[in-house]
Formats: structure tokens, sequence, C-alpha cells
């Protein structure tokens, strides 16, 4: 048993707005280390318009691959039914839903207002899915490029519309205006509205600060983040958004602590290798792989 439970998303919000586009069998390569070294849910494309985001025009392949690897939960990302539907012909073990909770940012992501997206979502959760998670993603939750503040009762409307249809609820920061009093605030407010349904923390570490807004997370009681690999990611519709929280140092800041992640760090460095190799003129970033464990540190995996 694991303390926390991390995701994975480097494949999918790390390449969607990478420059570089990876190749399918690096693709599968990174994957299959990344499962090697523990992490057992991997969100690994989404099912977009490839003419919108090229990055993601082989997730299905990349999905029917996730699922041969023991033990991993795969993740994909759908903005509408149809992409729903494609997924769940893909084979995904569970589909994510991106609601913004910004206006501005959900009217030029998806072209529709967060209520019209709300609906959107309901209504594939009525569409048969057996054995299949649906998550509702509250995104841009704590500030938005595009609009600014995004007022909190906002996101505690639209989580709490998720919350009666979706299997879990999660917020985003997609932007990384998040702080991290403003993140207990916001988890404290929206976990009193819908209890447990509220699982998941999603940070950006544009203003550096997705490791203190993780750790915020975590002593309100979320025991479930996405990161990614490098720090690889962004929202592109989202003007400035980049870097998500960096796996690696999640992980290391995490096992530090004495709380057990499952992932071991070494092979974490080796699936990087692989990452850095496939796309080597990307920019990644990561604290503890440039500077190495701790003398005498010592990881029970």
């Amino acid at each position: 048993m694991t303390d926390v439970q991390i995701c994975e998303v480097g494949p999918r919000d790390g390449l969607q707005n990478a420059k570089h586009l990876m190749p399918t069998p690096a693709k599968k390569a990174w994957i299959e280390a990344l499962a090697g070294a523990g992490l057992r849910e991997i969100e690994v494309g989404s099912f977009v318009p490839p003419k919108l985001i090229p990055a993601m025009a082989d997730t299905a392949e990349i999905v029917a691959f996730a699922r041969t690897l023991p033990g991993v939960k795969v993740v994909a990302l759908a903005p509408n039914l149809k992409g729903f539907q494609r997924a769940l012909e893909a084979g995904a073990h569970k589909v994510t839903f991106p609601v913004s909770a910004s206006r501005l940012h959900s009217e030029s992501n998806v072209r529709m207002t967060p209520e019209q997206m709300v609906e959107e979502v309901r209504g594939c959760a009525r569409h048969p899915h057996p054995g299949v998670e649906i998550e509702g993603a509250v995104s841009t939750a704590f500030g938005c490029t595009l609009q600014g503040a995004v007022p909190e009762e906002d996101v505690l409307r639209i989580a709490a519309a998720l919350a009666e249809f979706c299997d879990c609820v999660a917020l985003a920061d997609t932007v990384g205006y998040a702080n991290p009093a403003q993140v207990k605030r916001l988890f404290r407010k929206v976990k009193s509205e819908i209890g447990q349904k509220l699982e998941g923390a999603h940070f950006h570490n544009t203003r550096g600060l997705g490791l203190a807004n993780a750790l915020a997370a975590y002593e309100e009681g979320v025991r479930a983040f996405d990161s990614s690999m490098g720090g690889l990611g962004g929202c592109p519709f989202a003007p400035g958004a980049s870097g998500n929280v960096i796996t690696e140092d999640l992980v290391f800041m995490f096992e530090s602590m004495g709380i057990h992640t499952g992932i071991d760090l070494e092979a974490l460095f080796k699936a990087r290798g692989l990452l850095t190799s496939a796309i080597p003129e990307e920019p990644v970033y990561g604290h503890i792989p440039l500077a190495g464990l701790p003398k005498g540190f010592r990881q029970h995996v």
C-alpha cells in the first residue's frame, strides 16, 4: 500500500504543448519505463482532433499498448462525447474531463461555457461505460491567464455539479496561479461540499509554487496528485501556462518525509533518460535529478 497516489501526466499534458513530437515507439518505451519505476496510474494521451494537437494523434495506439503493462491504470483525457467514445473503444480504464471554472478559458479551449461543458460530461456519464472511471477535473480553479481571478463560488458550483455523476473530482491549477493558503482554503471548501468525491490535485509550477501547493493539498487530506516528468506541460489554450509539478521532485519530497509513493527514484531517473533522448531539444526541469539523492538517502520501495 502507498500513502499517496501519483499519476504521471507527462505523456498527455507534458507532450501536448511540447514543440517537438515524440515518436510513437519512443512514447511506448517511456511509458513502459514509467510503469517499471512504479507509477501505477499514467495519463497516456487525449482524444482530441489531431489537427488541433498533433502530438495526440496516436493516443488510441498508446492506450492499447499501455493496457498490456501489468498493474497500470490507463488514463486518457476527453473533451466531449466523441472523445469519450474513442477512449472507451481504445480501452482506457479512466477518462478525465476538464471543465474550466473560467468562462474565457472554457470558451477558448472547448468552445463551450462551463455550464455547457458540465452538461456535456453529464451526457457522457449517461453513456454506457462499464468498469470505466470518470473524473471531472475543475481546471483554472485557482485563476486564469485570460480571465484573471476565478470566483471560488464558481469552482464550488462546478465541483458540486460534477460530483453528481462523476466517480471523482479533482481541482487543477492549470496556469500556476495558486498559492498554498489559497489551496488549503479552496480544497477545504470543496471537500465540505462534496466530501470524499474530491480526490485529486493537479498543479503547475509556472510560478515556482508547485511543490508547496502539493504539500498544502496533502495537509488538507488530498492523497492523489498529478505530475509530469521533467516538469513538461502546459495548456495550448492558456497563454503563459507552463510546467507541471515535476514528478521526480514530488516523489522525492514525499519519500524524504516518509510518505510512501511506491515509486523507485533511481528507476525514475532512467525513465527520464528515455524522455530526454527521445526529444533532446525540449527543455526539462527538476532539482533532484540534477543534484542527485542526498548521501545516505535510503528508499524503501
